[in-house]
């Protein structure tokens, strides 16, 4: 009984190993295919562009907050106390909506970046597939999570399906 467990033991491993042999694998530079897409090149334009647009609006607002701060630190002294609390709590209020309004363009800038990019990912992940499918490969690995590689690379084969040179 103790030879046929160990016989038993002996083939299942020779089988895993002849079945772990037998999955091809490959690797390739995904943000390197990503970063050369022409779709990319255009997201990162128009995100810029964005950004920049939402940068711009957020300046001339703090800088009409720092005018209004600045004017009541030169008149604060001439008005009441009621006044000052007054203005002060504006002041407070008109900081807090220009808080909210740049986690909003944060959120905005984040929101439209996802959008952007997911039919880019899409095309990539699926030339991917299409690549591994006609080589044969069962398994794709990102080149930048590898310590050692010694397989093919499918970089070329993945740019060749996207048209990229």
């Amino acid at each position: 009984m103790k030879k046929l467990s160990v016989l038993f033991a002996a083939v299942m491993l020779f089988m895993s190993v002849g079945i772990a042999k037998a999955q091809k694998m490959a690797s390739l530079d995904y943000q390197e295919i990503l970063s050369l897409m022409p779709e990319t090149k255009k997201l990162s334009a128009d995100l810029e562009s964005f950004s920049k647009v939402k940068g711009d609006d957020l300046q001339k607002q703090g800088q009409a907050f720092q005018a209004e701060v600045q004017k009541y630190q030169a008149e604060g002294a001439k008005m009441t106390e009621a006044q000052r609390q007054a203005k002060e709590a504006e002041l407070q209020k008109k900081q807090q909506n220009l808080q909210q309004i740049q986690a909003t363009a944060q959120t905005d800038l984040a929101t439209r970046r996802d959008t952007m990019l997911k039919p880019v990912l899409d095309k990539l992940n699926n030339a991917i597939a299409k690549v591994a499918k006609a080589n044969g490969w069962d398994f794709i690995v990102d080149a930048s999570a590898l310590i050692y590689k010694a397989g093919p690379d499918a970089t070329s084969a993945v740019k060749k399906e996207l048209g990229i040179q």
